[in-house]
């Protein structure tokens, strides 16, 4: 997976949840999956922002 990946389906689920259209059957599961995708976008973001900062440092 990337960023690009995880950020759409992040959007998607997000979508989803302002529609309407998870039951709350599948909420628990949509919002545990959303987590995860979060935790893997700040993840890519903070690794991105130490590998810019060490090339500016040198």
């Amino acid at each position: 997976m990337n960023y690009e990946k995880a950020y759409q389906e992040l959007q998607d689920i997000v979508q989803e949840l302002q529609n309407g259209q998870i039951g709350i059957d599948d909420l628990s599961t949509k919002i545990k999956r959303a987590a995860e995708l979060i935790q893997f976008c700040k993840e890519k973001l903070r690794n991105s922002e130490t590998e810019l900062q060490q090339l500016f440092d040198e």
